[in-house]
């Protein structure tokens, strides 16, 4: 058979025998992983020395707030965020300056686009705040400011060794199937989502129409 076209001519080595176990080259292109389990060990050592520089606080660092990620992929679950937004300390009543010394994380480009991530996240606050431990800065009775929990209640506290500290909620995904109601059939979809869009597309036009018979009439 001819060779077709300008092109290599073929040459093939087959110096890789039997997964490379040809001679005494034998398993020259294996690797091994004989450091696996000390590898691991390591890992475990290394999580327990940062718990033990970070007592009596969180092992995991700071509270995270609970968010869904981007794209159609994915956004029907649930992760951790980079950090809480400023309107959800306000809601939680928990001042920003504040927020930083206790543990909490702050990020303050990311907005909430409706009031169940808000309200998801001001829940994973108070409940936070309501398991917080505040230690006095230093041993002396004068150095207790305000807010501190009292030394009675400080001793033998067991350090949160969680991932998340509060762990995310699993949303239930499946929904039961169930009869369609009546007052389901009688609505439309369609028509409530074209009448909001219709009332959006000339609000502008029905403001400056009322701000002018407002002028006439003054």
């Amino acid at each position: 058979m001819g060779h077709g076209g300008n092109n290599v001519i073929p040459n093939v080595h087959f110096r890789k025998v039997n997964g490379c176990q040809a001679g005494r080259k034998n398993r020259v292109f294996m690797r091994t992983w004989l450091d696996q389990a000390g590898r691991k060990k390591r890992r475990a050592n290394n999580r327990k020395a940062k718990a033990a520089k970070l007592f009596p606080r969180p092992a995991a660092g700071l509270l995270r707030p609970v968010v869904h990620p981007p794209t159609q992929r994915y956004n029907m679950k649930l992760r951790l965020g980079k950090g809480f937004t400023l309107d959800e300390l306000k809601e939680a009543k928990i001042p920003r300056k504040f927020a930083k010394t206790i543990g909490i994380s702050i990020d303050h480009r990311r907005r909430n686009r409706c009031s169940e991530s808000l309200q998801v996240n001001v829940e994973r606050l108070k409940l936070y705040m309501s398991k917080l431990l505040l230690f006095p800065k230093k041993s002396g009775t004068k150095s207790v400011k305000k807010g501190d929990t009292p030394r009675s209640e400080l001793k033998n506290v067991a350090q949160n060794t969680l991932k998340e500290i509060i762990p995310v909620p699993k949303p239930q995904l499946r929904i039961k199937a169930r009869a369609i109601a009546a007052d389901e059939k009688e609505k439309s979809a369609y028509k409530a989502l074209k009448k909001a869009r219709t009332a959006k597309h000339y609000l502008g036009a029905k403001m400056k129409k009322a701000k002018e018979a407002a002028a006439k009439e003054s």
